[in-house]
Order: C-alpha cells, then structure tokens, then sequence
C-alpha cells in the first residue's frame, strides 16, 4: 500500500480530500474549489481548482479521469484525459474541464467535477537500436487489423 500526502490550499478547508464514494470505486471524487459558480458554454473549456496539493511515493502517478455522470446527463468531461500528475508537482491539482454539451453548465463550489485514479509506474530503461524484432503486424497503423 502508498501513503498519498493531500495538502488543502488556504481558504478551502470547506473542499473535502479526495475520497472514494463506494468501497469498490477506483477512482476519489474531486471536487471544485472556485470562488464563484463557473459557467461553461457549450465547446468552452476552463481550468478549475480542486482546492489541494498532493505528495505521492516516486512508483506512482495519478490520472484525472471525467465522472462518468457529468458526461453523460450534460456532456462535461475532462481534455487531455486521462490528465497525468507526476510525483514530484507540488502544486494545486487542477483538472481542465470541457463542456461538450448543448447547453451551459454551472460549475459550483464544492461539485464533484472528476475523478483521481492512482496507478503503479514501471521502470522502464530506454535504449536505441539499429533495427527493431520482426512481428506479424509489422509497421501496420490505423485501423490495419479491422474495423
């Protein structure tokens, strides 16, 4: 098991943690830490604060993912998903929203707006080679195996 360190930002002790909301869930809740209710307009898109910082053990990173209620009832999910923060960031979480929708959405303090999942990173040593092993497949891209 990973001890995650989660660190509110001054003047959101009102903003909860991170937190699982079932036993089973992969992901923890995020919630907005905007002062004021944000409007997202159809096709805007806007950075919204969760209100804390992290510190995580170097093995792991977290990936911001969309809640899969905002996207579906009203099109709000998150660009650049999933969103990776790198152990070392010590800075506010963020989590860039998009409105995808037909209508406006209201963002307000305190909305669970997406969800933070924590996955193991390998050690990976990279290298350079000459040439590349054969397969099958070979160089074969976008949509080489089907439809």
């Amino acid at each position: 098991m990973f001890q995650v360190l989660f660190k509110r930002m001054e003047g959101n002790e009102d903003i909860a943690i991170p937190r699982k909301m079932s036993e089973w869930a992969a992901g923890f809740d995020l919630q907005a830490a905007v002062g004021e209710p944000v409007v997202l307009e159809p096709g805007e898109r806007q950075l919204i604060p969760t209100g804390f910082a992290m510190a995580m053990p170097g093995e792991l990173e977290a990936q911001i993912r969309p809640r899969s209620g905002l996207a579906y009832k009203h099109g709000i999910t998150c660009l650049n998903s999933p969103g990776t923060i790198d152990a070392d960031y010590r800075g506010e979480v963020k989590v860039l929203l998009v409105n995808l929708g037909q209508q406006p959405f209201t963002i307000t303090r305190g909305e669970r707006i997406a969800q933070m999942v924590f996955q193991q990173v390998p050690a990976v040593m990279i290298s350079e080679a000459e040439q590349l092993p054969e397969t099958v497949r070979g160089a074969g891209g976008f949509g080489h195996t089907g439809v």
